[in-house]
């Protein structure tokens, strides 16, 4: 049995706890930025890094622009603030980076060269630093220079064409694809792999982690599928993507819906037998695709008669994998959430717990987001910087708060 999840700083504290996780007693040297670098770090935090964010002075107007206490991806971490565009920010962080074992930044690229801040500067100063840099098209290619979102990325990927309804338009899946799968999380893996090749090596290296790259590989399994011949590029006409009935959602009877997923003989045998459909004459076979128009209409019809909550109960115990579409608020109170303690409460905002999870070493959220400054002299104490390294730090113009 895996042990339920302990996570630090639940509740309503916010006080900053030390680490535990996998990742306990990692240094870890985060440049502020909006969308999948603060999802690294969040990921590397709450496997027990220590993050120490640099934030800038001023709260600037970045990403969607929210309080930083509801930045629940910023959680976890210290800060200081320092002013890159001053001779004295430039100092400042490359001496924090002199002491870190990762740093994680997402500017475009050639931003950190011009400052003085490029993997050649940072590496000839601690060369066992792993340098974690997260772009939307990579550091070189035709497109690096350029500017761009999570929805450009996986277009260019060809995971946006694939995503839709046939005769209907690509849908953007959220920024989930681009932005924290194939970008946060793919350089969260980068940097961890690079940490253990560090330890073994005694060298550091450069990660870089594109999202046009992490989306083509979160469709790996698609690629292989066109080759085969078992995946068609008109959208909305495959398995997986809603053009077979016995996997996509329906609308019941409250205007809410459920979501089906019976591939499966077996499973599709049982869901027949719970839409009261099994021993119904003339439906098509599973497989038959000129039939699919119809089965979509009887699972439509049969649906609709009950509410989505009718249909759980009678789903209840069956292997016909079905489930219910739930809203983020219905997600957090669904008893399996609950009983796994999938989500967590910290100051006072409610928000995904740690995952994935460890048997001997779990992970934990180390407090709530900082502000800007917050634990700035702590953190630097615990990197090793005496009081003597601290007051030059602030003389260079780093902002910390005691």
């Amino acid at each position: 049995m895996i042990p339920r999840l302990r996570v630090m700083g639940a509740g309503t504290a916010t006080r900053y706890h030390r680490g535990m996780g996998p990742l306990a007693g990692s240094k870890i040297l985060e440049f502020e930025a909006v969308g999948p670098g603060p999802f690294c770090a969040m990921m590397l935090a709450d496997m027990g890094a220590d993050v120490l964010v640099i934030d800038r002075p001023n709260e600037p107007q970045l990403g969607v622009g929210i309080e930083r206490r509801f930045d629940v991806m910023m959680r976890g971490r210290r800060s200081v603030t320092a002013d890159l565009k001053t001779d004295g920010g430039i100092a400042a962080a490359t001496l924090l980076a002199s002491r870190a074992d990762a740093l994680v930044e997402g500017f475009r690229p050639g931003v950190m060269e011009r400052l003085g801040l490029g993997p050649d500067a940072l590496l000839a100063i601690n060369p066992r630093l792993v340098y974690g840099r997260m772009t939307g098209w990579g550091q070189d290619g035709p497109m690096a220079p350029r500017a761009g979102h999570d929805i450009n990325y996986i277009a260019l990927s060809g995971v946006l064409h694939a995503i839709g309804r046939t005769g209907g338009a690509p849908v953007p899946p959220l920024n989930l694809v681009g932005d924290f799968g194939g970008g946060g999380m793919l350089l969260a893996f980068g940097v961890t792999c690079a940490l253990l090749e560090a330890h073994k090596s005694g060298r550091g290296q450069v990660v870089d982690a594109a999202m046009v790259d992490g989306a083509a590989t979160l469709a790996t399994m698609f690629f292989g599928m066109i080759a085969a011949g078992r995946w068609t590029e008109a959208r909305g006409e495959n398995m997986l993507d809603s053009g077979a009935p016995w996997y996509d959602t329906y609308e019941t009877s409250d205007g809410k819906y459920v979501a089906i997923g019976a591939i499966e003989p077996r499973f599709y045998e049982q869901l027949l037998a719970r839409l009261d459909l099994k021993d119904h004459g003339g439906l098509p076979s599973q497989h038959d695709r000129s039939g699919w128009p119809a089965l979509r209409r009887a699972f439509a019809r049969a649906i609709r008669t009950k509410t989505r909550d009718e249909w759980c109960r009678i789903f209840d115990d069956a292997d016909a994998c079905f489930a219910p579409v739930l809203t983020f608020s219905e997600a957090r109170a669904h008893p399996h959430a609950v009983a796994r303690g999938t989500f967590t409460r910290v100051g006072r905002v409610d928000q995904p717990a740690p995952a994935p999870r460890f048997s001997r070493t779990p992970g934990g959220i180390r407090g709530a987001p900082p502000e800007r400054g917050e634990g700035g002299a702590a953190a630097l104490a615990d990197w090793g910087f005496s009081p003597s390294d601290i007051r030059q730090l602030e003389s260079l113009g780093l902002g910390i708060a005691r």
